[in-house]
């Protein structure tokens, strides 16, 4: 495998590292939105489960909570 390095010339590089700064900030504001979001689900999931009608609902909520913190934190 080789290692190809990005050439920014040295007048656009502020605008690169302002770029680069942004997108590493939206990647991480979407994980945690995605964990926050994941852990609401598997509350209101448990929630929904204490009666045994909500379970046909609760069930699939605490699933897919699950889902989204694996998904967020890995």
């Amino acid at each position: 495998m080789s290692v190809e390095e990005n050439k920014v010339p040295w007048y656009l590089w502020p605008f690169w590292a302002i770029w680069r700064l942004i997108s590493w900030i939206v990647l991480v504001t979407g994980r945690v939105i995605a964990v926050i979001l994941g852990f609401l689900l598997m509350i209101l999931g448990v929630i929904i489960s204490f009666t045994i009608i909500g379970l046909i609902i609760g069930v699939p909520l605490i699933l897919i909570g699950i889902m989204l913190v694996i998904r967020g934190l890995f």
